[in-house]
């Protein structure tokens, strides 16, 4: 009996390839610089600046900030997925488009952008004025700021989720007497859950780490509005192990973040399949 001939091996095992050699520099400079800094980062200066009060106010502002700006591109986000998802038209393509915008536009055009309109002398300023309602320079302009550049990363992850439910499923549920906000409800969320929670974590990460338009729309006040980046920016002349304690936090923070994500869209039955 001839003996059968070797079997492929399969795309992607054994040894690197030239690829993985081509890829070595740009890969160590991303990684580099956050080893420099997480390696100048000692354990003692870490505790002290912990129970720092600036430390300490611009953590608590930060995760305040945050929760209340990804629950609310969650709820009005969704209607803007679902647009997404479920239509065609060229008013689409143009929705489609403006989600984008912020993730191309500087920040400091953003915090611009918002000022004219929410300050007093903006387009809705004088309005919200006459109701008593002052935004900028609050923690309100916070969590607007982050609203407007986080957005992006909640609707697109969960326009994907939505169009991947099946139609089918979607029109049985219905001809069983199903409504819309059920179907909705019971049907395309549910399917569409680790979309959805890849999009608010990536928008949560991204509130996070936001500076450039927060600066400019809420300002850099201790204990108001100065989040964990803005912090950095002032320990930066002030205190400089101040701000490689906040910047390792988000580094750490943001690697947590990556890993969620990176396991929600790990594909299903992997590990069946291989066997």
């Amino acid at each position: 009996m001839s003996p059968s001939p070797p079997r492929p091996r399969p795309a992607g095992r054994g040894r690197p390839d030239g690829w993985w050699l081509l890829s070595l520099p740009l890969l160590a400079f991303l990684l580099t610089p956050i080893l420099a800094l997480l390696g100048r980062v000692e354990g003692a200066h870490v505790l002290a600046n912990l129970h720092s009060p600036i430390a300490q106010k611009a953590i608590a502002v930060s995760l305040r900030t945050t929760l209340f700006s990804t629950a609310l591109v969650i709820v009005a986000g969704i209607p803007v997925a679902q647009v997404l998802a479920r239509s065609d038209s060229r008013l689409r393509r143009l929705v489609d488009a403006l989600v984008d915008l912020p993730t191309v536009l500087p920040p400091a055009v953003a915090g611009i952008a918002l000022l004219v309109t929410f300050g007093r002398r903006g387009l809705l300023g004088g309005v919200l004025e006459l109701g008593g309602v002052a935004i900028p320079f609050t923690q309100a302009a916070v969590v607007l700021a982050q609203v407007f550049v986080s957005a992006p990363f909640f609707i697109k992850s969960a326009a994907i989720g939505f169009g991947e439910v099946s139609p089918d499923l979607k029109q049985a549920a219905g001809l069983d007497g199903a409504s819309s906000w059920q179907v909705f409800r019971f049907v395309t969320a549910p399917l569409a859950r680790s979309a959805l929670a890849t999009g608010a974590a990536l928008s949560w990460a991204r509130a996070l780490g936001e500076f450039g338009a927060t600066i400019i729309f809420a300002g850099n006040f201790p204990g108001r509005t100065q989040t964990m980046p803005l912090a950095i920016y002032i320990g930066f002349e002030l205190d400089f192990n101040l701000a490689l304690t906040l910047s390792a936090i988000l580094i750490g923070l943001s690697l947590i973040t990556l890993l969620l994500v990176k396991w929600l869209l790990r594909p299903k039955g992997r590990g069946d399949a291989a066997a």
